[in-house]
């Protein structure tokens, strides 16, 4: 079956998908709440840079998700996308600026950090509930040609690659007591959310309408749903 380009979708079917956009931002900020108040708690008692840089990017999805439920609560989401963009990026950055500077603490002696068995439990969740809103959301994204769902999307698929990383950290350090894989897992935490702030802020993303307007853009493009060669929107 052939994927529509988001400018002929029906106005049931953006509809349908903007209620599902809703639908899964709602599940990402419970799940992320309930995330970050454990980790956070869990982090500060064990003195871990991962676990408390894992628990603040849960607060900084819950605000990214937040931007995209005021977008897509309007009547017109594609006019409050560029500011939803900026707020997602900006919190990004922030995350990223916070846990660079915790981890560098950590690894020039101020605070080893401890065995955490809750930090292990809520790793090990979040690996296995992360990937599929992540994937659920940037479906319902990329068809209604909307930027910044597909960008939050990418923002709770970070958490899945954070809490891959976290898991690994928490787990060498209790092992082996390794404790320096803390802050280096924090900092790996921290690139990641550099690289992905950028992206957003500048609203580099393969199916946002603003990509399809660019002059020449549908002229460049081999598929039927208007993405420039390289993209994969349609997927």
């Amino acid at each position: 079956m052939t994927a529509l380009h988001p400018a002929q979708l029906t106005a049931d079917r953006r509809a349908l998908l903007a209620r599902r956009i809703r639908l899964f931002v709602a599940l990402t900020i419970t799940w992320n709440v309930i995330e970050a108040a454990v980790a956070l708690t869990a982090g500060a008692r064990a003195s871990s840079s991962a676990l408390i840089g894992f628990g603040l990017d849960s607060v900084i999805e819950v605000s990214s998700a937040l931007a995209v439920a005021w977008q897509f609560a309007g009547r017109d989401p594609e006019a409050r996308e560029r500011v939803a963009l900026k707020v997602i990026g900006a919190s990004f950055f922030a995350l990223a600026a916070f846990v660079i500077v915790d981890a560098l603490r950590s690894l020039l002696g101020s605070g080893e950090a401890e065995h955490s068995s809750v930090g292990l439990v809520l790793a090990a969740l979040s690996l296995a509930v992360m990937p599929f809103l992540s994937y659920a959301q940037r479906r319902a994204g990329r068809e209604l040609g909307s930027a910044s769902a597909v960008a939050d999307s990418k923002q709770t698929l970070i958490c899945t690659y954070l809490s891959a990383v976290l898991l690994v950290g928490l787990a060498l350090n209790s092992l082996f007591g390794w404790s320096w894989a803390d802050p280096i897992a924090a900092l790996v935490i921290a690139g990641l959310a550099l690289k992905e702030g950028r992206e957003a802020w500048r609203g580099e993303n393969c199916c946002s309408p603003a990509e399809a307007l660019r002059p020449g853009a549908l002229e460049s493009t081999d598929d039927a749903c208007g993405c420039k060669p390289g993209c994969d929107c349609c997927n």
